[in-house]
């Protein structure tokens, strides 16, 4: 469920905090891999609106090609606050990755899971939602803490909060800035890690992102013009 308050949220993010389903096991090789991206008119600055124009993409890719793509357009829920991602994109994310007539195996996404002051980001929430496993991936935690890992790609180190770990940050090509990956819904972080590495052969950003991102600028750019 989408709480539809910050309170109604939190509440929900502390009881989703305490689950703890089995996680999948994934071929990362065969899997079909989803994307979600949410795009923002550009110049907003602040936290925004409630109904700030919104441009959802959500694809599907299997064995490093686009097998379905589609673009929802809405609008935000709820101004931006601090960890309460949830109440401003996802019910929007949860309806453009409903589109999709393909079943996913696993889903990526620009937020974190258990790196959250609630241990419940907006990667869980969907994820649980959705009832997909996933994995969030951005430039920076949230909440954890680790130092970056060695410069060759592949290599990882922790990110934790306190003794928890709560995901890593992972070096997706060499010498570059590493990223940070959150295991999310039924996603163990040795899998989630592979996931990511797979689908960063070339690039930095994994390609079922980078693709949906790229999808949901081009809806923007055209409503704009």
């Amino acid at each position: 469920m989408w709480p539809t308050d910050a309170d109604s949220l939190v509440a929900f993010q502390k009881e989703l905090a305490l689950t703890a389903p089995d996680p999948v096991a994934l071929d990362s090789s065969t899997a079909t891999i989803g994307g979600c991206w949410v795009c923002l008119p550009r110049g907003v600055s602040g936290p925004g609106t409630d109904h700030d124009p919104a441009w959802c993409a959500a694809i599907a890719m299997r064995q490093g090609r686009v097998i379905e793509q589609r673009v929802v357009k809405g609008t935000a829920t709820a101004p931006y606050l601090p960890g309460l991602m949830a109440l401003r994109l996802g019910p929007l994310m949860e309806t453009a990755v409903r589109t999709l007539s393909v079943r996913l195996d696993v889903l990526l996404l620009d937020a974190t899971a258990h790196d959250h002051p609630r241990r419940a980001g907006l990667a869980l929430h969907l994820g649980a939602e959705l009832d997909i496993p996933t994995i969030g991936v951005t430039h920076r935690p949230l909440a954890g803490h680790g130092e970056w890992p060695s410069s060759q790609r592949g290599a990882t180190s922790p990110l934790r909060i306190g003794n928890a770990v709560v995901g890593c940050w992972l070096r997706t090509q060499p010498d570059l800035r590493p990223l940070a990956v959150h295991p999310g819904w039924r996603i163990g972080l040795a899998t989630a890690v592979d996931v990511v590495t797979q689908s960063t052969r070339v690039r930095r950003t994994p390609e079922p992102l980078r693709q949906a991102r790229e999808l949901a600028r081009r809806a923007r750019s055209r409503q704009n013009s």
